[in-house]
């Protein structure tokens, strides 16, 4: 993918499985929500692997073991071994032990996707910042994490000990709607100390050298739902992405992205592996696709009919256009309403 300003999604003549040798797949909000799959997700994987696609599990919710991560795909019916899943927590892992002695002590606060992590990498995890750690590791606890847990960083870090965060997603998808992530634990001890921690999780380099580093990949395609972690990430990175509705991100969200979270490809859910991308096509002063035209006056314009992803498409080339290198400042309401979107 080129750093050059994007200013539409990109075609593809193949299906994206064929395309692309690896999926870097996020999990919350693209293959699961609270715990379930998300529609069409377990037959779209599957068809992807059956055609050869490697698929990877790449997640910035450092809570679980890659093993329980493995098990909850297995059973939900995507087949998957640990070795097939990245966490944050592997890559703040690893980041900890390029700074601190082997055998270092750790504070750990948060889950067991933590602990797990870091005696991969010969660190000895403890619970206390009586118990002379040496960093401060922070990730995603879940909603029963004690408050005393952010005390106990903020005493360490208040002795100088350096902190660590895997990741600073500020809210993740669940069955019920969007609930703080670990980004909002994390300013907690943030306003409480006034430190600032090293980040290993997406957007970030330390998770996006963690990934090729684990899953060998040549051309791999970063599959997500978020515009700041996933595709920024995947901007970072210097490769293709595919961003899917099924999670956080809106088509207001998208077509006000400023370009470092502007995605390759966009589809509705997972089936998009499936498929080739249709070309967005410079139509007068607009863009089209499918049945759609797209302009930006004294605001977004649409008309047309069809696919109401083809419009998606075809707003998002007027807006980025229009938009150049910042964002986009037109109102998108009247356009995206025609969509359902």
């Amino acid at each position: 993918m080129s750093q050059s300003v994007r200013t539409k999604p990109e075609a593809s003549g193949q299906a994206l499985s064929e395309a692309y040798d690896t999926a870097l797949l996020d999990l919350d909000g693209v293959v699961y929500a609270g715990g379930n799959a998300i529609a069409h997700a377990v037959e779209s994987l599957a068809a992807a692997r059956a055609g050869g696609m490697h698929l990877a599990y790449v997640t910035n919710n450092a809570l679980r073991t890659p093993d329980a991560v493995a098990g909850h795909l297995t059973e939900l019916g995507i087949p998957a071994g640990a070795d097939d899943v990245i966490t944050s927590a592997q890559a703040v892992a690893r980041l900890i032990s390029e700074q601190v002695p082997s055998g270092a002590r750790v504070l750990v606060i948060g889950g067991d996707g933590l602990r797990v992590a870091l005696r991969e990498r010969g660190l000895q995890p403890v619970e206390s910042a009586d118990d002379d750690p040496v960093a401060v590791v922070q990730g995603y606890g879940g909603p029963e994490l004690p408050w005393g847990r952010f005390a106990e960083a903020c005493y360490a870090i208040a002795r100088g000990v350096p902190w660590y965060a895997s990741n600073t997603d500020l809210t993740i998808p669940g069955a019920r709607g969007i609930a703080p992530g670990n980004g909002a634990a994390v300013e907690v001890v943030r306003i409480a100390t006034g430190a600032e921690p090293q980040v290993a999780g997406k957007p970030l380099p330390p998770m996006h050298r963690e990934t090729i580093l684990r899953t060998g990949a040549e051309r791999p395609l970063v599959v997500g739902d978020r515009l700041d972690t996933d595709i920024e990430g995947a901007f970072n990175g210097e490769v293709d992405s595919l961003l899917v509705l099924t999670g956080v991100t809106d088509g207001a969200r998208l077509l006000a992205a400023p370009p470092r979270h502007r995605p390759t490809y966009v589809d509705a859910d997972l089936r998009g592996l499936l498929t080739g991308q249709p070309e967005v096509t410079q139509a007068g002063d607009g863009f089209r696709c499918g049945g759609w035209t797209a302009t930006a006056g004294t605001e977004l314009e649409l008309d047309g009919d069809g696919e109401a992803l083809d419009g998606l498409r075809a707003l998002c080339a007027a807006a980025w256009t229009a938009a150049g290198d910042g964002v986009c400042p037109l109102d998108p309401g009247k356009a995206l309403a025609r969509l359902g979107l």
